[in-house]
């Protein structure tokens, strides 16, 4: 019995796992926010028989959340602004789904290359929770025709209680950016494998060359972590970049009474 007993555990564990199955309902303690992930997938009507690595496919796995309307309208924004076309995200993600096979049958108009395809692979991934705070991790990929495709990874940190998403004003006080900026280039050139006064003008795209921390932050149990995207401040080649900051070394910083605080010993 005690076998058949956690072999049921095991099962159960890694059926909670699954990722991109529509509507299964995740395994959660009774209080956080309960969702199920759904799947929207759509192929162009030129596929016929070919399988999606070979033709123009729409893929979107995102989890919905039960009654959650303002975090579920932050995740449709968050991922129809990744790629948005002209600039304008769609109002929903359906929506999206049907402009960009659209886009691509008008692509096939004006080229007619064999083999051409369009791709969009979007999905987001709940990576923290507690009763305080949901944190989900938006990634994607797109391909409409140029010379590469294009990917994106965000975050959504969303404070329960409140009701919102937050932003490092929430989160930090008043009068932190110079301290976390510096913070931040230390951690930056010690993973760089630079000098204190080593130039950031021929390898970088920050502003000014002088380095700056964005607004593309995850908050962890164990320190926040930042996120540059392709071509953010490298060139394409060099992908995306990670800056991680421990709760140590800013607890200074931090504004009290927030959901960080959870995780300030």
């Amino acid at each position: 019995m005690k076998n058949l007993s956690l072999l049921f555990f095991v099962a159960l564990g890694l059926s909670s796992c699954q990722w991109g199955v529509p509507n299964k309902v995740a395994e959660k303690s009774f209080d956080t926010l309960h969702y199920a992930y759904k799947v929207i997938k759509a192929r162009a009507a030129d596929c016929g028989t070919k399988p999606d690595s070979a033709c123009t496919v729409v893929k979107i796995n995102y989890p919905f959340f039960d009654n959650a309307k303002a975090l579920n309208d932050t995740i449709t924004r968050k991922l129809t602004s990744m790629f948005a076309m002209d600039g304008k995200p769609d109002s929903s993600l359906e929506l999206m789904t049907k402009k960009f096979l659209k886009s691509y049958d008008d692509f096939k108009k004006d080229d007619s290359r064999s083999g051409m395809f369009f791709t969009l692979d979007d999905s987001v991934k709940v990576i923290h929770q507690d009763s305080s705070l949901t944190t989900l991790q938006v990634s994607g990929y797109s391909y409409q025709g140029g010379a590469h495709g294009g990917s994106f990874t965000g975050f959504i940190n969303w404070d329960v209680k409140a009701g919102k998403n937050l932003r490092l004003d929430d989160v930090f006080a008043a009068g932190y950016h110079e301290k976390l900026n510096a913070v931040a280039e230390k951690i930056f050139r010690k993973d760089e494998k630079l000098s204190d006064t080593a130039s950031l003008k021929d390898n970088y795209f920050f502003k000014d060359d002088k380095f700056a921390l964005n607004e593309n932050f995850s908050i962890t149990p164990i320190g926040i972590r930042f996120l540059y995207n392709q071509y953010e401040i490298k060139p394409y080649a060099a992908g995306i970049t990670e800056l991680f900051i421990p709760y140590a070394q800013i607890k200074s910083l931090l504004r009290p009474n927030t959901v960080v605080s959870q995780f300030i010993k």
